[in-house]
């Protein structure tokens, strides 16, 4: 078996090409609105297939999947952002991350672009007074002809929220078993 190598002087080049000022983010859409993730949070990205519903959880709380062994709770993002149901299309897909230390998968339109962004151009997110929770708003940042709503992938869910879904079954077997 071959490996491909890098020449030190084509890796410097490639480090310096990427400014440490840059992040990439995983842009989706929700309800014709972009969002993007921190692609460095982002495990894959799986075409939509039916979900197993566990009773007794809130209604943003799709069901889990079996990936590869490891069961994954499903958050319809447009439920939980108050945007109504995720109806399915060849486009939905479910983005899974990693959300404070466990794997989560959050339903999604579609899958836009990765999207490169300076510092400089992502902008704080704005003063929303205090009857509007946007804690889980990194920033908004600016991709051509359109605003990405950049965010906080560890603050989407609240602390209760985590704990509630955190009390799903782990493994295959104890899902198989309830179902």
């Amino acid at each position: 078996m071959s490996t491909a190598t890098i020449e030190p002087e084509a890796q410097q080049e490639i480090r310096t090409s990427f400014s440490s000022d840059d992040q990439q983010f995983l842009t989706f859409n929700l309800a014709e609105e972009f969002y993007g993730v921190d692609i460095l949070k982002v495990q894959e990205i799986k075409g939509y297939t039916n979900v197993t519903k566990i009773p007794n959880t809130p209604d943003y709380l799709k069901g889990v999947l079996n990936l590869r062994g490891t069961i994954v709770p499903i958050v319809d993002l447009r439920m939980k952002f108050g945007m109504g149901v995720t109806e399915p299309t060849s486009f939905t897909v479910v983005v899974v991350v990693n959300v404070r230390n466990r794997v989560m998968g959050f339903l999604v339109d579609a899958v836009s672009d990765v999207l490169d962004l300076n510092a400089k151009d992502i902008q704080p997110p704005p003063e929303m007074g205090n009857t509007v929770d946007i804690t889980f708003v990194a920033g908004i940042g600016n991709s051509n002809d359109h605003l990405v709503t950049l965010l906080d992938i560890d603050r989407v869910l609240t602390d209760d929220e985590v704990k509630a879904v955190g009390e799903i079954p782990a493994d295959a077997e104890a899902v198989e078993a309830s179902a």
